[in-house]
């Protein structure tokens, strides 16, 4: 095999799925404690999951016995798929909080049904609010008592029982799947695949930079996907966007060539030079040095983002994913 087609066939990989890839859930407040009630009441778990690194140790020193036999009939209703209906007790910027006999429970604001396709915090705030009261129907989609964490779905229970698990076990990498975006956060977004959420970080939305997915997609759009990796005893799917378009940088020394005039637009602009696109994926670097003659104070006084320019290519490194650009050459 090429050395050109082992390096294009290695970036049809799919990442490793380290649990770090997932962690980042947690930090976007979609995380909840499961612990015993303290005395039935609760005032303000609108905080709850603000401080990550509360473990609520003293809450797991003097439970009894019917905290872990509680933990072991909810093991049963996850592996049994049944749907239960538990009362909002309580909410915090990612979702509700729920509560079943000692345990206490998270539903993210993005397994819910009919909730606000919006990033307005106060709008979300408020729609979250109104929500503490009301009993929902749900499923389990993520138990680890070790953790004490305890996810539930409103989604998931919109589907007939055993819908999640077919489709877990009929997924395979490499499959292209339909599904509906349900949340957008700053590491990535989650697709709707029928009961059963994947997440497309954001290193697989394009093959060029992206800023923010809601730069890119939309909370209720719909989208193909690529399925990268399955994790059937996590429940977990990792998809790509980008995957199904051909990426450029494997073929950038076949299409363009060193001297050559190029078009392209300024996308960032920083203290050492611009970044500008040339096609979908493919972004140059014009370093200060190559803007303009003379001295200047910023390079923000030469280009601004947005503005379309006509770059000459100093140089291309294929594998190191960088394209090297000049304005002042330009002329």
């Amino acid at each position: 095999m090429s050395t050109h087609l082992q390096r294009q066939e290695e970036s049809l990989q799919p990442p490793p799925l380290e649990e770090g890839y997932w962690q980042a859930l947690l930090n976007e407040g979609e995380y909840a404690e499961a612990m015993p009630p303290t005395n039935g009441h609760v005032d303000h778990f609108h905080d709850f999951g603000e401080h990550i690194e509360d473990r609520y140790d003293h809450y797991l020193i003097d439970h009894d016995d019917s905290f872990d036999r509680d933990w072991d009939t909810m093991q049963q209703i996850m592996e049994n798929d049944e749907v239960i209906e538990l009362t909002v007790i309580g909410y915090n910027r990612g979702g509700l909080l729920v509560e079943w006999r000692s345990l206490r429970g998270f539903v993210p604001a993005s397994q819910l049904v009919d909730f606000p396709a919006t990033i307005n915090n106060t709008v979300r705030r408020n729609a979250l609010l109104q929500r503490v009261g009301h009993t929902l129907e749900l499923r389990v989609i993520e138990l680890n008592q070790d953790q004490n964490r305890l996810i539930f779905s409103e989604r998931a229970a919109a589907v007939e029982a055993g819908e999640r698990a077919n489709i877990l076990s009929s997924l395979k990498p490499g499959d292209i799947i339909i599904g509906s975006v349900t949340n957008l956060c700053d590491f990535g977004a989650f697709v709707d695949l029928g009961g059963l959420e994947g997440l497309i970080h954001i290193s697989e939305l394009s093959w060029g930079r992206v800023g923010h997915p809601a730069d890119m997609l939309q909370r209720g759009q719909e989208v193909r996907v690529y399925v990268l990796n399955v994790d059937r005893d996590a429940g977990r799917v990792a998809l790509s966007f980008k995957r199904l378009h051909p990426d450029p940088w494997a073929t950038v020394n076949e299409r363009y060539r060193i001297g050559e005039m190029v078009e392209g637009v300024v996308t960032n602009v920083v203290d050492f030079g611009a970044f500008a696109c040339i096609e979908e994926g493919l972004e140059g670097l014009i370093h200060v040095s190559e803007l303009a003659e003379g001295h200047f104070l910023h390079p923000r006084n030469v280009v601004t983002e947005g503005q379309h320019i006509t770059a000459r290519i100093l140089s291309i490194d294929s594998q190191s994913r960088r394209l090297g650009l000049s304005l002042r050459l330009a002329d």
